[in-house]
């Protein structure tokens, strides 16, 4: 495993320091090992808040660096997540800004209030978008859309057409509604055709970036990760058809993107093996959604990343805690909990 660093730019006496501090503990997602640098819990941290710089604000970033890498083919900038960096917005959502081949990638929106803000505080113009692809029509992946689209005139949306399918939540029989917003249904209602990609098949964008489309599922030991309905009742089980995933293929392997994997993790690496003929996984990056898996689920999800044997693994968003500890206990120092406002040179 390369050795990583941060490098940490921070705001002092009108001036931006640089200084590189080695992880000591990549376990930590506390980054305790740097005084000053926070993480936040998602619905905590506030804008208002003192020690929250106002947007636009120099307020602290933090790049991951791995030692010895092949260039910056890719670079990807988390911008919302379930936990955030000090001067950031946490938020139950996420959402990832991808630069490569001179492509400007939006992959997903969180819930909305987050991703307008922690892009203006880390320099990011999201009206510079040339994609915004999305994981699946969750409302807390599809609530930013309207800042996105409302004043952008070139961004093209790739996504499967059952993104706008009713959903529902079901806990001790009280629905909830977890649909895409009804502003962010609209605003792609209105979007002329062309500029609306509907993916009911793997895709590629180019030679070495691609959407995998609807997943097949394949491990047994997997399922969508909740009570998951497309009707209040519950009568009909929601296979969430729509989740799909974003990879890339680098000069050292694959980097995949995902935003929930309720097509289930082990489902999804597998799939984008098999449509790029690479097996080689460089990194995966997005929600893996354990936080509700059993034990067992765990033990075989774990069983299966050891033979997939992925360099860098990224849990964020709906992974878990738990589930966190137990993929770092089993893969050590590969696995490096996300936050918004940490950035990946891949």
């Amino acid at each position: 495993m390369p050795e990583m660093f941060l490098r940490v730019n921070i705001a002092a006496a009108g001036t931006l320091k640089n200084c590189f501090l080695p992880i000591l503990n990549t376990r930590d997602s506390s980054l305790h090992t740097t005084p000053g640098l926070k993480i936040q819990p998602a619905a905590v941290l506030r804008p208002d808040m003192p020690d929250a710089p106002a947007p636009g604000a120099a307020a602290e970033s933090i790049e991951n660096y791995v030692a010895g890498m092949n260039g910056n083919q890719v670079k990807i900038t988390i911008l919302v997540d379930n936990k955030a960096a000090s001067g950031l917005m946490a938020e139950h959502g996420l959402s990832f800004w991808i630069e490569t081949e001179g492509v400007c990638i939006l992959f997903d929106t969180g819930q909305g209030g987050a991703l307008p803000l922690n892009a203006r505080a880390l320099g990011i113009n999201l009206n510079q978008a040339d994609m915004l692809v999305l994981s699946h029509g969750h409302f807390d992946h599809t609530g930013g859309i309207p800042s996105v689209m409302q004043q952008n005139s070139k961004t093209g949306v790739y996504a499967h057409p059952g993104i706008m399918h009713p959903r529902y939540s079901i806990r001790d029989g009280l629905p909830r509604p977890i649909q895409m917003p009804e502003k962010s249904m609209t605003i792609l209602d209105r979007l002329p055709a062309q500029r609306i990609h509907w993916i009911t098949q793997p895709l590629s964008l180019s030679e070495n970036i691609g959407i995998t489309g609807p997943i097949p599922r394949d491990a047994s030991f997997e399922d969508t990760g909740g009570p998951f309905y497309l009707d209040p009742e519950g009568k009909s089980a929601d296979p969430i058809e729509d989740d799909l995933a974003l990879w890339i293929r680098t000069r050292s392997g694959l980097v995949v993107c995902a935003g929930c994997c309720h097509a289930g993790l082990v489902n999804t690496l597998n799939h984008v093996r098999r449509l790029t003929g690479e097996k080689s996984i460089r990194a995966v990056i997005g929600g893996f959604h354990l936080l509700n898996a059993t034990g067992k689920r765990i033990e075989l999800t774990v069983n299966a990343l050891h033979a997939l044997s992925p360099r860098m693994m990224v849990p964020c968003h709906c992974t878990g805690d738990t589930a966190t500890r137990i993929l770092q206990d089993a893969l050590g120092e590969r696995v490096v909990p996300g936050y918004a406002g940490a950035i990946y040179h891949l």
